[in-house]
């Protein structure tokens, strides 16, 4: 029998549970929940318990013959900025998630909900590569403008799930190799691989190229502009259009990339020029990563849901294979992801990290 993992991934209205043994979901579920439950909730954190009953609910109802876990593994929530790798589920980890420390997010139920069932059946509780994990040198937080700090928040988990995956496939150390890593989905993460470490990223939420729903970097005076004018009655509904009513959706009122497929095969040039433009931002972005890595790139690995669509993928492999070879990891498995970065722990391969140790301010 090998190791098995419990793996739970909350998102905002449905939470992802997957039994593994080594690296097979033997058993997997997406638990939907309905909106009119969430909404008796004022915090996400105050989900816990409903939560946790419909995983154990869920689990315990496999009724498996020798289900003794290993290991129990949560999403990484919204921590403070730490390295890469698989860390152990800590008390100062989950104070940090209950005090909300760097944002309010489904995911930060992830090692809460962990450690509780840990606790219950005595094994430790794990995350791996949250979207905190900040491995910048120095000069790439400076912004422009004092008051405001580049911040490393990106898709962590399947960039360096995708790399290590290409670097066993070309069987090299994953350490050894500079990479760029373009994760093209909902959001858009670019990022720069210097012997294992993100040195730098966009964070997609503000920066780099547009995406599917979010406008990504946008010219700053007629932001400006907007904002002064009342465009936006007050923050939150600003965030809303550049993090969710941006890019494709912005233009063609969809962030389906099958649907704007269909557009253009038949035949409308408009939704084929956004396309391209959304190609070519990410090309663009990659050709700046390749330039922090001073063109020492080994190669350039396209990921993510968008990378299954040719005309992304075709338009930017024309644009920067010129820099280095192309790969292309289509989709991503966080619940594989999040497994195989404990079962790398558990097999002796990583050591488990400490996040008070880790973490930087």
């Amino acid at each position: 029998m090998g190791k098995r993992m419990l793996v739970i991934n909350p998102g905002s209205t449905s939470t992802k549970v997957s039994y593994f043994v080594d690296r097979t979901a033997v058993h997997a579920v997406t638990i939907n929940h309905d909106p009119t439950d969430l909404e008796h909730f004022e915090y996400v954190a105050d989900q816990f318990d409903y939560r946790k009953t419909a995983i154990l609910e869920w689990f315990e109802g496999l009724d498996l013959p020798n289900h003794e876990l290993e290991a129990v593994v949560g999403r990484g929530g919204i921590l403070r900025p730490i390295p890469s790798g698989t860390y152990l589920v800590s008390p100062d980890m989950l104070q940090d998630l209950q005090s909300i420390v760097r944002g309010e997010h489904a995911s930060n139920l992830g090692a809460l909900i962990a450690q509780a069932i840990a606790d219950e059946k005595g094994i430790h509780a794990y995350i791996v590569d949250p979207v905190a994990v900040d491995e910048f040198h120095d000069v790439a937080r400076i912004s422009g403008l004092k008051e405001i700090t580049r911040q490393s928040l990106g898709h962590a988990l399947n960039v360096r799930a995708t790399s290590i995956r290409y670097a066993k496939d070309i069987e090299k150390s994953f350490d050894s190799l500079n990479l760029i890593v373009a994760h093209i989905g909902g959001g858009i993460s670019v990022v720069a691989i210097e012997q294992g470490k993100m040195i730098d990223m966009n964070n997609g939420n503000e920066m780099g190229p547009f995406s599917p729903e979010r406008t990504g970097g946008l010219p700053v005076w007629p932001l400006a502009q907007l904002i002064f004018q009342g465009r936006f009655k007050n923050f939150n509904e600003c965030k809303q259009w550049l993090r969710g009513k941006g890019g494709l959706v912005a233009y063609l009122g969809t962030n389906d990339m099958r649907l704007v497929n269909q557009k253009i095969d038949q035949g409308d040039d408009y939704a084929r020029l956004i396309t391209e433009a959304m190609a070519y931002q990410i090309g663009k972005e990659i050709g700046l990563a390749a330039t922090v890595l001073s063109g020492q790139v080994d190669a350039i690995l396209l990921t993510g849901g968008v990378a299954h669509n040719n005309r992304i993928t075709d338009y930017i492999t024309d644009m920067v294979q010129w820099i280095a070879p192309v790969r292309i990891y289509p989709g991503e498995d966080e619940m594989e992801s999040l497994a195989l970065g404990t079962l790398r722990v558990l097999n002796g391969e990583e050591t488990a990290k400490d996040y008070a140790t880790e973490v930087h301010a």
